[in-house]
């Protein structure tokens, strides 16, 4: 892909691309793993940065309330997995974080493309958040999100009140 282009976003009832990564403790874990429940997969571009560390722990916190409602967590990043293992325990997060170094997950997610910050352009991870129904299609799809508050702003546009 070049850096000019942008991978495509995914919409509303499109069937979310399948994928197998691997985790912080190393097991391979896939999308089909979840079917049959709700599950928000969410891409931010590093471990253990501030803004990465801000949203992975609003949704530490929020995990059993968000469970209680159905909804699984899945966090993927272009990290090694010895970085997430890291992450994992250094901020005690409790739910999955998946490795897509290669950023090929990310791509079809429509979450990898063109970036600007600070007038540089370059290509990296769009932090996005997609929320899988339960046969495996795309029930919202959410770019270019803010991580902070980012889950408060989750639950309101799910319907769902925050607790």
């Amino acid at each position: 892909m070049s850096t000019s282009e942008t991978t495509a976003r995914l919409a509303v009832g499109d069937k979310a691309p399948e994928f197998t990564l691997t985790d912080a403790a190393g097991n391979s874990l896939s999308l089909s793993d979840y079917r049959g429940k709700k599950t928000i997969v969410y891409f931010y571009p590093a471990a253990s940065t501030p803004g990465c560390t801000k949203q992975a722990c609003d949704f530490r916190d929020s995990i059993e309330s968000l469970k209680s409602l159905g909804y699984q967590v899945l966090g993927i990043s272009p990290d090694k997995v010895s970085k997430l293992e890291k992450f994992v325990a250094n901020e005690s997060l409790n739910f999955p974080t998946l490795s897509d170094e290669d950023h090929a997950v990310a791509e079809a997610y429509g979450a990898w493309g063109e970036k600007k910050n600070y007038g540089r352009v370059y290509e990296g991870l769009i932090r996005s958040t997609i929320v899988v129904d339960e046969e495996g299609n795309v029930a919202l799809a959410q770019y270019n999100v803010r991580a902070a508050g980012h889950v408060a702003k989750l639950r309101r546009d799910l319907g769902i009140d925050p607790k």
